[in-house]
């Protein structure tokens, strides 16, 4: 049998990129219905906007509770796949079928039949998803012990994510939306949305069935269940999340994602009422803003390990935060004073440099964090014996969802309360009144909540010197244990008695 230590520290890069895939499939799925659900059933069925973002802000709240439970049940799966791999097999088909229905609503359905769609595809896609996005983060947290292999996995994660998103905003704006004389903002153009609920499913599957079959090999290094221990126990869930929870550099993470959650689910919501109608921005012009992504992510993929060896992951994360909070809405900022307007030559530049900065900050913070949780896990494991990698992010992933949930229904109440005309087709069709309100809302709203993030990321007290006392001192331990162990198998050799002649 395989261990740890025969694996070593450092993974080959066909494994991090393998993992880095599954983020691709992830973002894919989520990003479509982050970014596009609100607009298509608001803007192209004529669904209220308020109703559409609190449907899926209930998904949110059903995909948050389910979170923590597959983390506890992962954590304790004992198979030949692993504890992971059984439940990201598991998860194609659902997942993928899921994300085509939100994009493909039967037709005749008034406004109500279309809501309960939308809840219903939303609910069951998030849950499918699950059995996918918690065990698979999970994974990228024990592939390796070592402090800065970790951050260079989640780079991989983070970037692939990245990739998802932008090709998904590319095939939109460049393939499926075109502009069309009919339909100058190509997004509003009903007909190509079938075709693009087909691709994205069929391509979720796709990327995710690769990732679960291409980090297969790595099961048998893979930390394991304790033998004892039930797959599934009510009690022993509470018991997960009370470990969890107890440790005080968990709950300090927990806070600051809180914030932060709130602040992209507040901008996710916008973003594109934003880029379309107060920037004036049409589809081909939008797809440009890969650019600044693709800056943004890959400054973070080369920069995010670095800097966590050099400043550490406290401050990293601090720093990011701020910048997050700080400096994407300057643009808004600038165009409600009068000074910038979708009239200023090289706008387009402008926006897209800025949203490089966002892309970074926020993928960096990402990167800083979960690999943060992995060095979460190991204190966890000297205190209590286990490793929790799937409560961890599970329950990270379970405040940040009801935090995006709060954000995007509150997204959705601010379309309504500001009055933005339903059925707008162009920045002529709303007034400027709306245009300015829409631009606070995104702007100096979205601040406070970073700038609370980074305060919370202060208290993070684990640092380069307290992760290497942790893990000499685990290493020393599983030495111990396996050094009796072998004297215990030696001493039953010893006593057992002859075989018998033949």
């Amino acid at each position: 049998m395989a261990s740890r230590s025969d694996a070593g520290e450092r993974l080959p890069m066909k494994t991090k990129l393998a993992f880095g895939l599954g983020g691709t499939a992830e973002m894919v799925v989520l990003y479509s219905v982050s970014s596009f659900a609100l607009l298509f059933y608001s803007q192209i069925l004529g669904v209220p906007a308020h109703l559409v973002g609190l449907a899926i802000s209930a998904s949110f709240v059903f995909d948050a509770i389910s979170d923590p439970i597959v983390g506890s049940i992962s954590d304790r799966t004992k198979s030949r796949w692993g504890r992971r791999h059984p439940y990201l097999f598991a998860a194609l088909l659902p997942t993928s079928l899921t994300a085509w229905a939100i994009f493909s609503p039967p037709a005749g359905l008034g406004q109500t039949g279309l809501l309960l769609w939308l809840g219903a595809s939303v609910i069951l896609m998030r849950q499918a998803m699950t059995f996918f996005y918690v065990p698979h983060l999970a994974l990228g947290g024990e592939l390796s012990p070592h402090y800065t292999e970790r951050s260079k996995v989640m780079a991989y994660y983070s970037f692939f994510n990245w990739a998802g998103g932008s090709l998904t905003f590319a095939a939109a704006t460049l393939i499926f939306f075109r502009a069309t004389p009919d339909y100058p903002r190509g997004l509003l153009n009903p007909e190509p949305w079938p075709r693009y609920a087909l691709a994205i499913g069929l391509t979720s599957f796709a990327a995710m069935a690769a990732s679960a079959w291409l980090t297969r090999d790595r099961i048998p290094y893979l930390p394991k269940a304790r033998p004892h221990e039930p797959a599934l126990s009510l009690r022993g869930m509470f018991g997960d999340f009370g470990k969890a929870l107890a440790n005080i550099n968990y709950i300090w993470l927990l806070a600051a994602y809180l914030f932060v959650g709130l602040m992209i689910g507040l901008r996710e919501g916008l973003r594109l009422y934003v880029f379309t109608f107060y920037w004036d921005l049409s589809s081909h012009e939008l797809s440009f803003f890969i650019l600044g992504s693709f800056a943004g992510y890959l400054s973070a993929f080369i920069f995010a390990p670095r800097l966590h060896g050099r400043i550490d992951k406290r401050k990293t994360m601090m720093a990011s935060a701020l910048a997050f909070a700080l400096i994407p809405p300057i643009p808004l900022v600038l165009g409600m004073l009068g000074i910038i307007s979708p009239e200023t030559p090289g706008l387009l530049p402008l926006l897209i440099a800025f949203a490089a900065v966002q892309y970074g900050s926020l993928s960096i913070l990402q990167i800083s964090a979960m690999s943060a949780l992995a060095d979460i896990a190991d204190q966890n494991e000297l205190k209590y014996g286990v490793r929790q990698e799937g409560i961890l992010y599970s329950t990270r992933n379970m405040a940040g969802k009801i935090d995006l949930a709060v954000g995007t229904a509150v997204a959705g109440v601010v379309i309504s309360l500001i009055g933005f005309p339903q059925g707008a087709r162009t920045m002529a069709d709303v007034p400027q009144g709306v245009l300015f309100n829409l631009a606070l809302c995104d702007s100096l709203s979205a601040i406070v909540p970073g700038a609370i993030a980074a305060i919370f990321y202060s208290l993070y007290g684990i640092d380069r010197k307290s992760y290497e006392a942790t893990r000499t001192e685990l290493e020393t331990r599983r030495r111990t244990r396996a050094s009796a162990s072998r004297s215990r198998s030696s001493a039953s050799l010893a006593e057992a008695p002859p075989a018998p002649a033949e």
